[in-house]
Order: C-alpha cells, then sequence, then structure tokens
C-alpha cells in the first residue's frame, strides 16, 4: 500500500471585531498551533495564507483566493484551519466549498478545535454544517449588535463619522464632540449670508474661487501635510456649498445614520429614508443662528429665481407675490409709456400668473405696482415691528391664542390619527410574528402563510410610512408659542426700517397675497395681506389686540 503524501495549505484569518478576544486569536498563534499539528503527523507544509482584518462572512479575501487557487492546481491536498468561522462565516458559500469543490478536486479540509475533518466517516460533515450554520448566525448576531452600538451612540449625540464637516473639528478632549474650527467657520458663516442675499449654489461657488478660498477637500490634505490623490479640479463646487448649506450640524444639530449597508453580508452602501435618519438637537456649539437657517431652507422651498428682466432688472419681490384669489404666484410684467414730449418711462407691476397666461376665464389681472407693493409691505413691517417693541409679551400671547384656537382641532385629530397607526403597527407586527411561528410548526400552509404575510407587511408599510409624517404635523401644532417668540425677536429689529432689500424679505416674509383692486370714488384700493415666517399673518391677532384695548379704554 502507497501512504498519500499530504501537502498542507495553513489558512489564518483574523477580523477587527476578533481583536477583542486578545493574543489566542491573533494570527501568529494560530498559525504556530497548525504548524505544530501538521509537523506531528509529518506532513508537508506548503505554505500560510492569511487575511488579517478581514471579515468571515464572504469569500472575497484575497488569502483565501489564493488558497482555493492553490488547492485547484493541486499544489495542496488538504486545507487545515484552527476552525470553522477562520474560514468563513457564510453558510451557503461555505457549503460550496466543503460539499462540492474540495471533494472534486480530492482536497480534504480539516477544522482542528472542531473536530472536522472531511476524510473522516463519522458524521463530521452534519457536524460541519450545524457548526458553521451557528457561525453564521453568529456573524449575524454580531452585525447586529455593532449596529445596536452605533446607533445608541448617535442617538446621543455622539459624533461617528470619519470627517468633521467644513467649519467644525473634533475635540481633543473628546473625539466623539465637535468644535468650532475658527479658521473655516466664518466662510461657512458667508457662505449662508450670501445665500440669504438670494445668491444660488453656482454663484456662491464662483465667488469663494475667484478670492482664492480652499475648498474642504483640498484643506483637509494641506493640513495633512499630503498630496491631494484625487482627480478633481480642486475647486468649489455647487454641490459643495449646496451639502452646507443642507447641513443641520451647522445649527449645533448631529443628523447621522443617513447610509447603511445592504446586510451584513454585503458591505454595499445604501441610502436610508429620511424618516430612519436619527437627529439629535443641541450636541455642539452652533456656527449659524436658527433664523439664519431658516430664511436658507425657505428659500429652497421656494426654488427661489432671480432671472434679470431683459433691460437687466431684477424684482425683490419674485417668487414672493401671490394672487390672493386664485392661490398662483404673480409674474413680474414691465409696461411702458410714451409721452407727448418723447420721452419713455418703464412701469414694473406683478399680474396674477393664471390670468397672464389663461385670461379672464381663469382670473382677474390682480395688478399692483411694484412701488405701491414695496410701500405697503414696508409699512406693514414697521407697524408690526412697533408693535413687537412696544409690548412684546402680549403680542406674543395673542399669537399664540390665535393659532392655538384654528390649530386646536387639528391637534386633536393629527394626535388621535398617531395614536391609532403606532397601535395598528404593533397589532401588525405581532400577527407576522405569530404567523411565521405558526409556518414552522406546519400549523398553516405555506401559500395562506404568503397570502396573510403580504397583507399584513403591506398594511404595516403603508402605517409606517404616515407616521413620521403625523408626528411632524403633532411638533408643528405644539410649536407656537416658540414661533411666536422668534418671530418677534426677529422682527423687532426692524422699527425704524426706511427701505426694503431681498434679504430683509427672505428673512421675514413668507408670502404675500395681493386681492383684485376695486375703486372707491376716485381711489384704486387693493388689499394685501404679509404671511411672515413662523406665524403667518397676524392682523386678526393685532385687530384683538386692538379691540381689548379700546373696551378697556371705555
Amino acid at each position: 500500500m502507497i501512504e498519500k503524501t499530504y501537502n498542507v495549505g495553513i489558512y489564518c484569518r483574523l477580523s477587527n471585531d476578533d481583536e477583542r478576544d486578545g493574543e489566542s486569536a491573533s494570527i501568529e498563534n494560530q498559525k504556530l498551533l497548525l504548524q505544530r499539528y501538521v509537523r506531528e503527523r509529518g506532513w508537508n507544509e506548503i505554505d500560510v495564507y492569511t487575511d488579517d482584518g478581514y471579515s468571515g462572512t464572504n469569500f472575497d479575501r484575497p488569502g483565501v483566493q489564493r488558497l482555493i487557487e492553490d488547492a485547484k492546481t493541486k499544489r495542496i491536498n488538504v486545507i487545515l484551519v484552527k476552525d470553522l468561522s477562520r474560514f468563513g462565516r457564510n453558510y451557503i458559500e461555505f457549503g460550496q466549498y466543503t460539499d462540492y469543490l474540495f471533494p472534486s478536486i480530492g482536497c480534504r479540509f480539516i477544522a482542528l478545535n472542531n473536530g472536522i475533518d472531511t476524510e473522516s466517516t463519522n458524521g463530521s460533515t452534519d457536524v460541519m454544517c450545524f457548526l458553521n450554520l451557528f457561525n453564521e448566525f453568529y456573524s449575524r448576531d454580531t452585525s447586529k449588535k455593532v449596529k445596536a452600538v452605533k446607533k445608541a451612540c448617535a442617538e446621543d449625540g455622539k459624533f461617528l463619522g470619519t470627517y468633521p464637516a467644513y467649519g467644525y473639528k473634533r475635540d481633543p478632549a473628546d473625539k466623539h464632540h465637535l468644535v468650532i474650527d475658527e479658521e473655516t467657520a466664518p466662510i461657512v458663516r458667508r457662505i449662508f449670508a450670501m445665500r440669504c442675499q438670494g445668491m444660488g449654489f453656482w454663484s456662491i461657488a464662483v465667488a469663494l474661487n475667484e478670492e482664492g478660498i480652499q475648498p474642504p477637500g483640498v484643506l483637509y490634505y494641506q493640513r495633512k501635510g499630503r498630496n491631494d490623490p484625487r482627480k478633481v479640479n480642486h475647486q468649489w463646487a455647487n454641490t459643495t456649498v449646496q451639502v452646507i448649506l443642507r447641513n443641520e450640524v451647522y445649527i449645533g444639530n448631529m443628523v447621522q445614520g443617513k447610509h447603511g449597508t445592504l446586510s451584513y453580508k454585503s458591505r454595499k452602501l445604501i441610502v436610508k429614508p429620511e424618516d430612519e435618519w436619527i437627529r439629535v438637537e443641541n450636541t455642539h456649539e452652533a456656527i449659524i443662528p436658527r433664523d439664519v437657517w431658516d430664511t436658507v431652507v425657505s428659500i429652497d422651498q421656494k426654488k427661489v429665481r432671480k432671472s434679470p428682466a431683459a433691460e437687466g432688472r431684477k424684482s425683490i419681490f419674485t417668487g414672493l407675490v401671490y394672487c390672493a384669489d386664485c392661490g398662483f404666484k404673480m409674474r413680474s410684467h414691465n409696461e411702458t409709456r410714451k409721452y407727448s414730449d418723447g420721452h419713455t418711462q418703464v412701469f414694473h407691476s406683478f399680474i396674477c400668473g393664471n390670468y397672464s397666461r389663461s385670461g379672464k376665464t381663469a382670473c382677474t389681472i390682480h395688478m399692483i405696482y411694484e412701488d405701491v407693493l414695496s410701500k405697503l409691505v414696508l409699512a406693514d413691517i414697521r407697524e408690526k415691528a412697533q408693535y413687537a417693541e412696544y409690548d412684546r409679551d402680549r403680542l406674543i400671547a395673542q399669537i399664540t391664542r390665535l393659532k392655538d384656537k384654528e390649530n386646536r382641532s387639528r391637534l386633536s385629530s393629527y394626535e388621535q390619527e398617531l395614536k391609532t397607526a403606532t397601535t395598528r403597527i404593533s397589532e401588525l407586527e405581532k400577527l407576522m410574528q405569530n404567523l411565521y411561528e405558526d409556518k414552522c410548526k406546519g400549523i398553516i400552509p405555506q401559500t395562506v402563510f404568503q397570502t396573510l404575510m403580504q397583507k399584513y407587511e403591506s398594511e404595516r408599510a403603508e402605517k409606517a410610512a404616515a407616521v413620521p409624517e403625523l408626528e411632524q404635523k403633532v411638533k408643528t401644532q405644539l410649536g407656537n408659542k416658540q414661533d411666536a417668540d422668534r418671530w418677534t425677536d426677529i422682527i423687532r429689529r426692524y422699527t425704524e426700517i426706511t427701505e426694503l432689500d431681498e434679504t430683509i424679505l427672505f428673512e421675514l416674509v413668507d408670502r404675500i397675497e395681493v386681492g383684485e383692486t376695486k375703486k372707491q370714488g376716485d381711489l384704486r384700493i387693493c388689499d394685501i395681506k404679509v404671511h411672515y415666517r413662523y406665524v403667518g399673518n397676524v392682523d386678526e391677532a393685532l385687530t384683538q389686540e386692538k379691540r381689548e384695548r379700546y373696551e378697556k379704554a371705555v
């Protein structure tokens, strides 16, 4: 009988998670243990294959790929590992190698600590399947635990990112806390200021490039003392500006968990829906005041585009003026008049966009001259500012009372809807769990299981999608007092205002509604309503305030 020659390939793996198990799990100790086993049996050690810092959830590892290639080419005919988990934790892929590939090429597989040897006939294959399935469950459980720890840290407001946002740096005393970077924070403030003036993302980027200000990526490598390896133009781009202007980190909030992996077996990144993001407020010092942030958000929501007219002029009211009757935006209109002495004059006005597009059958003209609109809005702002300065607390109370009255019934309705939806979600999840258990026990057939599971999951997904919106509506209804406080603090700064500009309008005004012009004798009267950010139209609250003062006086 010819004695078989065993040419052994030793495989060792260590992942980042294994490092906490100490020296016993190290690559070196795995190798020493397996080399001693080979020597004791008089086998030939051909090579040692290692993967240091790789997860066992997939087989796309350089060491294991080289090992398998050498087994296919007959360089080795024995694969020796410390235990099954070292070779891999993916049950399906593992089985393809141990049940099909290795037997077909005559390669023996040994997992030392598990007592697994494919050349043995003592039922080790079943044991191996069980152990490897256990390893996969362990890997999945470990992944869940790691994600749970990261989620808990994020919910605690700890910074978990690799690079702090432009304008911030890590706190030297706590790497999970951000502090303001005094070198770059002024640039962030300037970007927000330019946006508040109505500048677009591209225009802001151009201005920064013309001034020679280093963009975030270039500055990062410059501070590291390294050459920037990226194949980019090393300039500010409109997308870079946009990311900064939409990042809540600048008002002191930490928003994390926007991305995740497909599964514990796949490292492919996916974008999570916004309702799954983890948002924690006031985790660090803000660079941008809340009113400036709200102004920028308001500009984005309105999608304001300041397109210059043919003569190069643009209106500060573009995007803010609406028809009071049909709700359409009003369009800027230029009218040129020629006088008997030969000179011409251009009059700038706004007319209903619905009328402009479809004529009298859609709406009436609702025309207002821009200079008249400017005077009326200026007067309205000064009036509100003087009220806020005269008796701030009383005005806040009146606005809050009025808004509460309008929203009380809505709040009750939203709260009831939210309660019903969350209760039903819990019921459906319990039903799905019981259904799965019944299917595993054989109580219900597969077809019934699939039908009911699909029905329950569809309803659960529908309810879950509605919850974030309902929560936001409830939160909005409860925020009236805070909004009134914020509005009065802003508008009090404008008691002596003499001229309007774009920045003031963006900061104060949400929309302006223009009613149809009516004739009263020789006068043409046009009613306008200014809806302010945070509080809407407050004329009714002021009317109530005047009425109470009158009643008190008499």
